[in-house]
């Protein structure tokens, strides 16, 4: 990339045309590797069936009270109850607050590995033995993670995963189950084929922008035009993923063939070595100037993203966005059935808490240059107005 072009900096990887014909791999990290794994369009798709499945119906499922919301609501579609545990100012669980609020009416726990980062999965499984209940551990953040040795989603009774936040696939979730104990999953449909097809058209251009600077960028502005003029007169059914609700009309849909094609060719452990090498990038080119939400890279983990702490997150964003940096506003509302004034410190991480993609795609010199914009940034937001002197 020129530094004279306009950046080009997606949120999520790409996807590269030799792709889509590469040899499968063997897929070392769950769910790729699980026996007991079931696929679907989206994650929540999972943690609806994992509701269901079980038959948590009309019980308590302990949630933490930072989430997205979208799984909330697929909690509740399910007939399932939320309630809330506390989160600290560091995504760090409170296992302890979580032992509070495990009632005789709690059915289950419900723990989020957030961007990559492990939550106390382990303390989380001795108190749902404790009580007899199962642990979900939802992995949609954390796809290729790892907690030291141990793989994220096989500590818990189900592992949850989301597949295209990491991998440059249309869609995919999947559900794994751990243990000795098996259930009869249906495996569901294929999603429509018109859909899978836009999804993966729409992230070919991504790259083809990514890689070529401002031709790759007419290019693709000249195609999506056509394209979505061919979409609207065909009316065809894109099924959108990135969606902010649960909607119960796609709970049935699986993962499109392509999808567990592209992902089975995928190089995982050099994905997950790209992004730690991204990360620490970040982070020795930001740590001076805004504070990292977390200073150090644990061994195992893939991060997501490369969170840090703002002051004014809507500007920096636009921001970086102006120059060409998709940069990611993570989960900025709680679900209605979550009190925000008993949660100060996840209100704040709302407010707060702005995410740089550090993703495989991205070179180290496009990281510098990622570095150097996010800085200028920075050093502009503490800068006072004119007008205020």
């Amino acid at each position: 990339m020129k530094t004279t072009d306009k950046m080009f900096v997606p949120s999520l990887p790409t996807l590269w045309p030799g792709m889509l014909m590469a040899p499968p791999r063997p897929g070392a990290l769950p769910p790729f590797s699980s026996p007991n794994a079931r696929y679907f369009y989206f994650a929540r798709n999972a943690v609806w069936l994992t509701i269901k499945m079980l038959r948590l119906d009309g019980g308590e499922v302990l949630m933490p009270a930072y989430h997205h919301g979208v799984e909330v609501e697929a909690v509740v579609d399910a007939g399932a109850i939320p309630r809330f545990y506390r989160v600290g100012s560091r995504w760090d669980v409170d296992v302890a607050d979580v032992a509070k609020r495990i009632t005789p009416k709690t059915r289950a726990l419900y723990l989020i590995h957030y961007a990559g980062f492990p939550g106390p999965v382990d303390a989380m499984r001795k108190l749902a033995d404790e009580h007899g209940i199962p642990l979900i551990e939802d992995c949609a953040l954390s796809l290729l993670s790892s907690d030291g040795a141990t793989p994220l989603g096989t500590t818990g009774d189900v592992g949850i995963f989301c597949l295209y936040k990491t991998l440059p696939v249309p869609n995919g979730g999947a559900l794994v189950v751990n243990g000795k104990r098996s259930y009869s999953l249906p495996e569901p449909p294929s999603p429509p084929l018109a859909s899978t097809f836009s999804h993966t058209v729409s992230a070919l251009l991504q790259n083809m922008e990514l890689r070529g600077g401002a031709v790759g960028r007419g290019l693709r502005g000249l195609v999506r035009s056509v394209g979505h003029g061919t979409v609207k007169a065909a009316s065809i059914e894109r099924v959108a993923t990135g969606t902010q609700h649960f909607d119960r009309r796609h709970v049935d849909l699986g993962m499109s063939p392509l999808t567990k094609r592209i992902a089975l060719a995928q190089d995982l452990e050099s994905i997950v070595e790209a992004r730690r090498r991204n990360y620490f990038l970040l982070l020795g080119r930001l740590r001076d100037v805004s504070p990292p939400l977390f200073n150090q890279l644990p061994p195992g983990v893939s991060p997501l993203f490369y969170p840090m702490v703002v002051q004014d997150k809507e500007l920096l964003l636009a921001k970086l966005r102006e120059k060409g940096i998709d940069a990611i506003d993570f989960w900025k509302r709680f679900h209605p059935a979550c009190d925000p004034s008993e949660f100060p410190e996840v209100a704040q991480l709302r407010r707060t808490i702005l995410e740089i993609p550090c993703h495989q795609d991205l070179s180290p010199e496009v990281m510098g240059q990622v570095a150097d914009v996010v800085r200028e940034a920075l050093k502009s937001e503490r800068r006072p107005s004119k007008r205020a002197s």
